[in-house]
Parts: structure tokens; C-alpha cells; sequence
């Protein structure tokens, strides 16, 4: 059973991935680029999910994992001229050790606590950058994966490359991350997430089951930190700041943080929000302070409403009323 609904979940990437590639080679540069950005947030909401949603372990710096992600493969590419695709090899290995040495730590932590560390992980560890010239300092280090290959011809600009890349990752790794979460170490961890005493009276070994949601956690958001470094063309600590781990949380949250189908949803909103802001700043052409902030402003009051209305996301909302729906007509 587990394998028919895994080659049924492969085929659906791919029929998903080929749509992908039609509509990007119709659709405007600025489009491509935001596609390219949307990826980005697939993979980095859906190493939440995994991480918060089934093992239970709540993170509020998740940009710093990005960060480590980021800076191991711009670092890779600028300095020793690594290929392309060994950075982002190099981008998940790093941040999965970095997860996993966190995830130690996260093993004897819990609740607040845990999120405390996290946080100022992810307050302190961008400014660490400064410290180190390898790194760039605010100037930060460009991150080049270089021009499309000639084979796809002329007018396959560097945005649809960026594209391409992102949407081929989002693919395989939310594939990776959907069959994992259905594996046994899914079930350990949605065990250990509904009853820590009870997971380990059965046999689960607790402490070892977070510490490896974690690294796999870290790994993936590693890979959205090259994806996102890829998109900007240069890492720096103004591009990992607070406010993207509270976004990706957000995100998340708006997906159903305990549910890997709708991560699209929060994506998708939280490429569209600037956007949204951008009109609404325009037409009622308020001050420039409030523009600036007013796409946080957005974010924040959609985090408390989505929490308030539907905590558990909208996709598994409507799983909820539909199987109340059907348990009612059955009785």
C-alpha cells in the first residue's frame, strides 16, 4: 500500500513538474522570478512542517538554518568554484550538521525554551558573519550559478534558469519530505509529539527520533537558503533577518503547520503579500515609514487571524468538516 501511494505521489510531481515547465515558458520575467521565489518557500515551510508540525519541536529562528545553508554554498561556489550542484549538496550537508548539533540541544529542551534558543540563533548567528572576512561582512559574498546552458537556446533568460532550478528542487525535495513523514520515522515522531511517555514505553527512542527531525529540518531549510541566495545573487545578513523566520512560520501556519499538501497556500501568500501591500500603499498613498513596514504589518495580523479562524490550516479545515460531514450522513 505505502509503495502504490508512493508512485502514485511521484507521478503526481511529475505530471506537476511538467505543467511547471509549460507555464514558465509563457509567462513574463517578473512572474518567473516570483515562481522562482515560491519555490524557495515550498522548500523552506515544508522543513517547518516537518519539524514543528510532526515531531512537535517549535522553531522561531528557522532563517538562521537557511543561513548556514546559504553561506556554506556561496562560500563553495566564490572561493574553491565548485559546480552548481555540489553547492547545494554542500548547502544541505552543512545546515543538517548545524541541525544537528542544535537538535542535541533541542532533545533536553521543550516549549518556550526550545523556541528562546532558536530565536536568538537566529538573532545572533547572521551578525556572527561580520566577524569572519571569508564571509563578506554586510557586504556579504555573491552566490553565481551562472548562465543557462546554450542547448535551451537564446531566449532562455537567467530569471527562468533561477526557475527551473528552484521548482526541479521544491519537486524532489517535498517528494522526499512527503514520503518520509509517511515512513516510520513519521509515526515515531507524531508519537513522540502526542505523548512523549507513551513513544517511549513502545519503544521509540525520543531524544534520538527529535534529533533526527531536526537535522533532516535543518538540511532541507539549508537548501532553501541556497535556493534564496540564488534568487538575490548575494548572501548577507540583511538578507536573513528576523522577520524571515516569523514569515516562514507564518507560512507555514497558513499551510496547516500539520499538513504537507498545502504548503503552496502559504507560499503562494507570502510571495503575493509585498505585492499586495505595494497597491494598497499606492492607492491610499500613505507615508513612506508606513509602506516599508506595512507588508510585516500584513503578515502579522494574517498569522493571529489564521490562528484564530483556521488553526489547523485550510486544507486540513475542510478534511475536518468533510469528515463530519460523512460521519453525520452515516449515522
Amino acid at each position: 500500500m505505502h509503495k502504490l501511494k508512493s508512485s502514485r505521489n511521484l507521478g503526481f510531481f511529475v505530471v506537476f513538474g511538467f505543467i511547471l515547465f509549460l507555464v514558465g515558458n509563457r509567462v513574463d520575467e517578473l512572474r518567473v522570478y516570483q515562481g522562482a521565489t515560491i519555490a524557495v518557500y515550498v522548500v523552506a515551510i515544508s522543513s517547518i512542517i516537518l519539524l514543528t508540525g510532526y515531531s512537535g519541536q517549535v522553531s522561531l529562528g528557522h532563517g538562521a538554518l537557511l543561513a548556514i545553508g546559504a553561506y556554506s554554498a556561496a562560500v563553495a561556489r566564490d572561493n574553491f568554484h565548485a559546480p552548481v550542484v555540489l553547492t547545494f549538496v554542500i548547502a544541505v550537508l552543512a545546515a543538517a550538521i548545524g541541525g544537528a548539533l542544535l537538535g542535541v540541544a533541542a532533545a533536553r529542551l521543550s516549549g518556550p525554551y526550545l523556541a528562546g534558543t532558536t530565536l536568538a540563533l537566529a538573532i545572533g548567528l547572521p551578525s556572527l558573519a561580520n566577524q569572519f572576512p571569508i564571509f563578506g561582512g554586510e557586504q556579504g559574498i555573491f552566490f553565481d550559478v551562472g548562465v543557462p546552458p546554450a542547448s535551451l537556446g537564446e531566449d532562455f533568460t537567467q530569471y527562468k534558469w533561477f526557475f527551473w532550478i528552484g521548482a526541479l528542487a521544491a519537486l524532489v525535495s517535498t517528494w522526499l519530505v512527503a514520503n518520509i513523514l509517511r515512513s516510520r520515522y513519521g509515526r515515531n515522531w507524531r508519537a513522540g509529539r502526542s505523548n512523549e511517555t507513551a513513544a517511549s514505553l513502545s519503544g521509540i527512542n525520543v531524544a534520538g527520533s527529535k534529533i533526527l527531525a531536526f537535522t533532516i529540518s535543518a538540511g532541507i531549510a539549508g537548501l532553501a537558503g541556497a535556493l534564496l541566495s540564488m534568487t538575490i545573487g548575494v548572501v548577507s545578513p540583511s538578507a536573513f533577518p528576523l522577520a524571515l523566520s516569523f514569515s516562514l512560520l507564518t507560512g507555514a501556519v497558513l499551510s496547516g503547520v500539520s499538513t504537507l499538501s498545502g504548503v503552496m497556500i502559504g507560499a503562494v501568500t507570502l510571495v503575493a503579500i509585498p505585492e499586495i501591500a505595494d497597491v494598497v500603499a499606492t492607492r491610499l498613498g500613505v507615508s513612506e515609514t508606513l509602506t516599508t513596514n506595512l507588508p510585516g504589518l500584513m503578515v502579522s495580523s494574517l498569522l493571529i487571524l489564521t490562528v484564530l479562524f483556521v488553526p489547523n490550516g485550510p486544507i486540513e479545515q475542510h478534511r475536518t468538516r468533510h469528515a463530519r460531514k460523512a460521519a453525520k450522513e452515516k449515522n
